[in-house]
């Protein structure tokens, strides 16, 4: 998945909590909110794409195979490390209870 692509889906599922998100999708999103952070006075964009950033980053535990609701250790500090070592997992092959894989 290339970057506009990556952009493209994760804004048009704002809110869609539910199924998976490859690699690709997730960083090249992340990539973005923070190359928009960094730009003064567009900042508050960055604001408006939090609820995306939520939604993409739990469709990515849920390719891992993780429930969304581990996406909580992101408040604890140093322990944000292991969502990170997850977001850089691989898919889980095949079909789990979130959905197809996205690769397929």
């Amino acid at each position: 998945m290339d970057f506009i692509t990556a952009i493209k889906t994760a804004l048009t599922k704002y809110f869609d909590f539910n199924g998976r998100a490859r690699r690709s999708e997730y960083w090249w999103f992340a990539l973005c909110n923070a190359i928009i952070g960094c730009i003064p006075y567009v900042q508050v964009v960055s604001f408006l794409l939090i609820i995306p950033g939520l939604a993409v980053a739990v469709r990515r535990l849920h390719d891992t195979g993780r429930s969304g609701w581990w996406l909580l250790l992101a408040l604890v500090p140093l322990v944000q490390l292991i969502l990170i070592w997850w977001y850089i997992q691989d898919s889980e092959a095949g079909t789990n209870k979130w959905g197809a894989n996205p690769k397929a």
